[in-house]
């Protein structure tokens, strides 16, 4: 069957029961009544759930020295609507999915939508851990590079800002030199705490080298 083998190429699962897929495929587009239990709006609420409970613990884990509120913000970043309806695009849902072609929607986030019915879909199946092992063993590391969202979201000099903050500690940030080169401004900065110099960045722009900075000073401290 389709849908089966779809399933089992995207996901590395063989499927138990056909109708939680089944259901997570179609589209409330397809169906007569838009509100029928038979669209995958259910299953994508349960879907979105579980992704998070997921992706929070892969967090929890990976980063066992942050707080709740910098683990909050990561996940929001790996959890989202564009991340999610590009796994969808790349799976190539729109394939198996059941949807009205004839009405306006936008297809790219329907797939996205699909994908969290999916994983809804398989948590009935087969319960959370077979779930979390799916999505970390097949879905995680062939769909989206986590590690280049998360660094993407690594907000250095704000990080740097909170750590100073707890241990009561004065930053600030220096500009070393400013230089044109071919009509282009380069700065270089230096992180100051307490007076003493850390990090040094550079960069097109003063918030580049600072970030650059920050980076640097939180890898000497071994924030990162």
């Amino acid at each position: 069957m389709v849908i089966i083998r779809f399933i089992l190429q995207r996901f590395g699962y063989k499927a138990n029961n056909i109708s939680f897929f089944n259901t997570a495929l179609t589209h409330k587009s397809f169906l007569s009544d838009p509100n029928s239990e038979f669209s995958n709006e259910r299953l994508e609420f349960l879907g979105d759930t579980v992704l998070d409970a997921v992706v929070a613990e892969f967090l929890y884990h990976k980063f066992p020295k942050d707080d709740e509120g910098y683990l909050t913000k990561l996940k929001s970043k790996i959890v989202n609507r564009q991340t999610l309806s590009n796994i969808g695009e790349k799976m190539g849902i729109r394939e198996v999915l059941k949807y009205n072609d004839e009405r306006s929607i936008n297809l790219k986030s329907i797939e996205g939508n699909a994908f969290e019915a999916l994983v809804g879909a398989i948590y009935l199946d087969a319960g959370f851990e077979r779930t979390k092992k799916t999505l970390n063993t097949h879905v995680f590391t062939k769909y989206i590079d986590v590690q280049r969202l998360l660094e993407g979201e690594l907000d250095f000099k704000s990080l740097l800002f909170i750590w100073c903050q707890k241990k009561r500690l004065r930053i600030e940030f220096s500009v070393v030199s400013e230089t044109k080169e071919f009509g282009e401004w380069h700065y270089t900065v230096k992180t100051l705490i307490n007076s003493k110099e850390y990090g040094i960045g550079k960069g097109v722009n003063k918030k580049t080298a600072e970030q650059e900075a920050a980076k640097k000073t939180l890898e000497d401290l071994g924030e990162i």
